[in-house]
């Protein structure tokens, strides 16, 4: 897929095909999602994790709900929705357990903000509006994550994970800023 990339005015794109690999990816990420809320949700114990576990339940349908949208759009787009999810982290540790979400969010939220750009850039304009759509309750779900951890919300314009070199040609980021961004 590294060498479909069309120029445009100097920007760089990915093909109709890379946007169907990238958002299952994606759908990979929200089945992920829909597992470690379920499971979070019922294994967080104690009285000060009562309302978060109510709330992560609700994210769990949310997260079904961008799924079955990414499926949609996937399909639009001529492709095959993926069926497996990312690993999903656990721990028996409750902390560990929304940490583990939020990072999921930031890495989420990365990833949606890089999709809305390529999709305009194709000029697949409604599939953009969805992701934003979607990108709306995740940053929700991060907020109310890093209260629920009495932190402050982490910036999610960069990754916390390294990006694969797949998503780095994508993004049109040379290898020197991303081994510069890794560093910082």
């Amino acid at each position: 897929m590294a060498n479909r990339h069309s120029e445009n005015n100097g920007a760089m794109h990915v093909t109709r095909d890379d946007l169907v690999a990238l958002l299952n990816d994606d759908l990979a990420r929200e089945y992920q999602a829909i597992i470690s809320y379920v499971v979070y949700s019922q294994v967080l114990k104690g009285p000060q994790y009562m309302n978060i576990a109510k709330e992560l339940e609700k994210h769990a349908a949310e997260e079904l709900s961008h799924a079955l949208i990414l499926a949609g759009q996937i399909d639009y787009l001529g492709g095959m929705p993926a069926t497996a999810p990312k690993p999903v982290k656990t721990s028996t540790k409750a902390e560990d357990m929304l940490h583990f979400d939020l990072e999921a969010e930031l890495e989420t939220i990365h990833h949606y903000r890089q999709r809305v750009r390529q999709c305009e850039a194709l000029g697949e304009y409604a599939v953009a509006e969805h992701i934003r759509d979607i990108l709306v309750q995740e940053q929700d779900h991060q907020v109310a994550l890093a209260s629920a951890l009495g932190i402050e919300v982490p910036s999610a314009t960069r990754a916390t994970t390294p990006i694969d070199e797949h998503s780095r040609i994508n993004a049109g980021i040379p290898p020197e800023l991303e081994q510069e961004r890794q560093s910082s």
